[in-house]
């Protein structure tokens, strides 16, 4: 799964990376992004336009009563079954978006103990999640939120945790966007040799904890 991750790169980055025009965005760099946060997506606008835009980590479907206990709702979604989940499925055929990132967090068990690791790009991001948005609008106001697709880890990340985010390469952004329906067959996810894992300070387990020290590395794993 996807619990925590974080985002470092410049808006200007983002804004290039993504193709959005939106310099007015507020942002700053989120070392520790958590369940619950409001994040940073790129979408499509009812003009068919991208926008990036901010949406709360933790989908509520549209069709719920009240907010999922614990107040999260899903933070991730299997991409084997998305499709015909009755959680994600309406999302998955018309609301697909790209959660910006620079990589994200994992722990790996070991006895009683777990280690965290950063695992991102070994050039640095922006990258792009597959996401899934809705709107949910039985609360005292209107509420947007996002779920990640997660997949099983490929590249040795596996050893860490069986299951990885689904990153899209930049080439398959436009047909995960596109408003006609999700790709078929859907677009493939990196594999986890395009990405290189680090051991971090257990401190990133507390999401209070949110600064730059939390990505340098303790040892390369791979």
């Amino acid at each position: 799964m996807c619990g925590r991750y974080v985002i470092t790169s410049a808006l200007e980055a983002i804004r290039e990376a993504f193709g959005v025009p939106d310099p007015d965005f507020d942002w700053q760099a989120n070392y520790n992004v958590a369940p619950s946060q409001m994040v940073p997506v790129v979408r499509l606008d009812p003009s068919g336009a991208r926008q990036l835009t901010r949406l709360r980590w933790g989908l509520v479907p549209h069709w719920a009563r009240e907010i999922p206990s614990g107040g999260n709702g899903f933070i991730n979604a299997r991409s084997e079954t998305a499709a015909e989940k009755p959680s994600f499925r309406d999302a998955y055929r018309r609301q697909r978006c790209l959660v910006v990132a620079d990589g994200y967090y994992e722990w790996q068990r070991r006895g009683t103990a777990k280690q965290p690791y950063l695992i991102a790009p070994p050039d640095g991001g922006p990258i792009a999640f597959a996401g899934l948005w809705a709107l949910w609008t039985k609360g005292e106001a209107p509420l947007e939120t996002c779920a990640i697709l997660t997949t099983a880890a490929t590249g040795g990340l596996e050893e860490i945790h069986d299951r990885m985010p689904v990153i899209l390469d930049p080439t398959d952004w436009p047909a995960w966007l596109a408003p006609q329906g999700p790709p078929d067959p859907p677009p493939a996810p990196w594999h986890g040799d395009r990405l290189t894992a680090v051991a971090v300070e257990k401190r990133v387990g507390n999401p209070k904890n949110n600064d730059a020290k939390l990505l340098t590395p303790m040892r390369t794993l791979m």
